[in-house]
């Protein structure tokens, strides 16, 4: 089953267990497949719903941080929420053990010798660990393990 089809499914029941703050974030996540699809005038494949997921989880995330910076917990402890909820259609997130195996695995395939080789890395990072892991977190790893070379 597809991961869209399963977004589909859990609309359904949202809908028949009257969860509106469920149902909400999951009609706004359809809404952005759909306007993605309608864009590339075609279905998605189950990475590309996964890239649209990790975009709207970037986005609840930083607007949380926004309004806990001007002084609006509530609306931010909203915004963690409908992350949380969008949480449940990522695949599983690595390990640190994982992580640290993928990412000494890329930088050995690579050839990555210093900061210079950053993009390479990252680009692989990318294919091997896309919605199983913090990208932005990756990054900071990565660099941080490119400087030391």
């Amino acid at each position: 089953m597809s991961l869209k089809t399963t977004i589909q499914t859990d609309m359904k029941a949202a809908m028949k267990s009257g969860e509106k703050d469920r149902l909400g974030v999951i009609r706004m996540l359809l809404a952005a497949i759909q306007s993605r699809e309608i864009e590339v005038r075609g279905v998605l494949s189950d990475a590309d719903v996964t890239q649209i997921v990790e975009k709207l989880i970037k986005q609840r995330k930083e607007s949380a941080r926004q309004f806990a910076d001007v002084g609006r917990p509530e609306r931010a402890t909203q915004e963690l929420a409908e992350a949380e909820i969008l949480q449940g259609y990522l695949p599983e997130q690595l390990s640190p053990a994982e992580l640290d195996a993928i990412l000494t695995d890329v930088i050995a395939a690579t050839g990555a010798a210093g900061m210079k080789d950053m993009g390479k890395v990252m680009a692989e990072l990318r294919t091997r660990a896309q919605g199983r892991a913090d990208m932005a977190a990756l990054s900071a790893i990565v660099k941080s393990r490119l400087a030391a070379n």
